[in-house]
């Protein structure tokens, strides 16, 4: 899994008015914890932070603070503004290379399924799937083959087997799938 280094300062725990002042000069409040590291309050710049929270990718991120001390974590939950989309907190869990560490990583479809060359569209309900792993065994993507894909047809989380990693997404989750369409019911129908 690809890596990410964040910079970031250490703060004195506050309270709301601190926290618009950090937001208003362009930081964003976080937190660190997990793993046997003691709860450690901090910022980021807005900026900084954008590079990993507007991609589809996922990464482990190595966090320097106050340049010296140094984490290995990964995003665990980020807080938004609900009508401006900016982050307003973002929590960060502390991983190591022995504990398995539960993370969302992006799913790509290749291929070109079988039903959809009979007519049936093709739909994706899920982006993401939720995996368990050690750090050494995280994968940057998922990779899903749709090509024997028919009319009708689904793959669900349950059906993707990925070896050293455990995928934790409910199995009965529905990952993509080629609907029977119109066109399709009436060419059958003819035949």
């Amino acid at each position: 899994m690809q890596h990410f280094e964040l910079n970031g300062q250490t703060r004195e725990v506050a309270g709301k008015a601190a926290l618009k002042a950090f937001r208003q000069q362009g930081l964003v409040p976080c937190n660190l914890y997990g793993c046997g590291v003691e709860n450690t309050v901090f910022t980021v710049k807005a900026k900084d932070l954008k590079a990993v929270t507007d991609t589809p990718k996922a990464y482990i991120i190595d966090l320097v603070l106050d340049g010296s001390k140094k984490y290995t974590a990964v995003l665990h939950e980020l807080q938004w503004h609900p009508v401006t989309d900016v982050c307003l907190h973002v929590d960060f869990l502390a991983v190591n290379d022995t504990k398995p560490v539960n993370i969302e990583v992006p799913i790509v479809i290749t291929g070109h399924a079988a039903g959809v060359q009979q007519g049936g569209k093709f739909y994706q309900n899920v982006r993401k799937l939720r995996v368990c792993a050690t750090l050494a065994n995280l994968p940057d993507e998922v990779t899903i083959d749709i090509s024997p894909l028919g009319l009708d047809k689904k793959i669900k989380a349950g059906d993707v087997k990925l070896d050293n990693i455990v995928v934790t997404t409910d199995k009965d989750a529905i990952i993509c799938g080629v609907k029977t369409t119109r066109n399709t019911v009436v060419t059958t129908e003819e035949s």
